[in-house]
């Protein structure tokens, strides 16, 4: 399996509020987590930190005490989130400029051939197989809503003035329903998780066409179209290859 990650600042913004973690090469946890936060002055990249890091202990705390199942497996993922939301929720409490913070939260566990993914927010999990490119998530946003419901057309979507109005984020609320799912993760399958930064300014075309040229520069590709096309935000992709 090969991994390759890397966050960029943009063009635009003060400061990254996007974080991410990728397990080492020898870890026997194959675990991926991806935050974009948001909020004031140093919210955003409090909440994303503070939310990757909670996900990940919770899950490396809890791996080996539970049946590596399915179902036990993807419960451990959407409880690990539910409790990053927490500690994301308390620590905007505790300090008058974290207030109201939030962050999308994407978390992606490689065990036998499968992903078992977790998922808040609008960054998003692309799964290429061959020569298919397929969104596994469903954006937690405003826009898909009204994509859902009929209301917009794809290409409406695309260009819409609320595009980034989240419907649910992490770290907001008390409490967080987050999506939870599990996908076949093949021999030649490559995994995209990214960003809105990336996603609202290159097309999943253009993603599928940049992955499939050069798996290991793909990243920093994929960030150099983000930043041609105005880099209007922070940009971060982690690609997993089965490879």
């Amino acid at each position: 399996m090969q991994v390759f990650a890397k966050t960029d600042i943009g063009k635009a913004r003060e400061m990254n509020q996007d974080y991410y973690y990728i397990a080492p090469e020898n870890s026997p946890l194959k675990l991926y987590i991806l935050a974009d936060g948001m909020g004031g002055y140093k919210g955003g990249e409090v909440a994303s930190k503070l939310a990757t890091n909670a996900a990940k202990g919770y899950i490396e705390s809890n791996f080996e005490q539970i049946e590596h199942d399915k179902e036990s497996i993807l419960k451990l993922i959407k409880s690990a989130m539910e409790y990053a939301n927490l500690v994301v929720h308390e620590k905007s409490k505790e300090t008058k400029e974290l207030e109201g913070m939030g962050t999308t939260l994407e978390v992606c566990l490689i065990y036998n051939n499968k992903a078992y993914i977790g998922h808040v927010g609008d960054s998003r999990i692309y799964r290429i197989r061959k020569d298919i490119i397929r969104r596994l998530t469903i954006d937690h946003s405003y826009v898909e809503k009204l994509l859902k419901d009929g209301t917009i057309t794809k290409e409406e979507a695309e260009h819409h003035p609320k595009k980034n109005m989240l419907t649910k984020a992490l770290g907001c609320e008390v409490y967080v329903e987050p999506d939870a799912m599990v996908k076949g993760f093949l021999k030649e399958d490559i995994l995209v998780m990214c960003s809105d930064g990336l996603t609202n300014l290159v097309n999943e075309e253009a993603i599928f066409q940049i992955v499939k040229s050069n798996v290991q520069g793909a990243n920093q590709n994929l960030i150099n179209a983000a930043n041609e096309l105005g880099g209007y935000d922070n940009i971060t992709v982690i690609i997993i290859g089965n490879i």
